[in-house]
């Protein structure tokens, strides 16, 4: 059952990059081939938000892992033009509630480590 939905995922998927980027067969397979898999999200700054904020309002995720073509250049403009958008929206936070990623999502620091003790060995 779970493969069939999955199938049908990726095939309305290639359809969708299909349609909308009116590519050939061997462009669509070059596109998905490179991708490995994940959803492909492009277009404008606003384009991107746009998409990423509907998967985010569906509960279609709880975060997103950014595979970007290349370095620095397109992680700095995510960042610039497409960050402030989702802020703006409210769907990215602005500030940070610590200064490690446990307290960051609101966990607890472990019982059984005395991190200072390890730190300062």
């Amino acid at each position: 059952m779970q493969k069939l939905k999955f199938k049908k995922l990726f095939s309305k998927l290639f359809q969708e990059l299909f349609d909308r980027g009116n590519l050939t067969i061997r462009q669509l397979a070059k596109k998905i081939a490179g991708a490995r898999g994940h959803r492909i999200i492009f277009g404008t700054p606003e384009e991107i938000a746009d998409q990423l904020e509907e998967w985010f309002h569906q509960n279609a995720c709880d975060g997103y892992n950014l595979l970007f073509q290349y370095y620095p250049t397109l992680f700095e403009e995510f960042v610039d033009l497409v960050i402030p958008i989702l802020q703006e929206r409210g769907v990215f936070r602005k500030d940070y509630e610590g200064s490690t990623l446990r307290e960051h999502l609101g966990l607890e620091k472990t019982p059984f480590r005395d991190y200072e003790k390890i730190l300062n060995r």
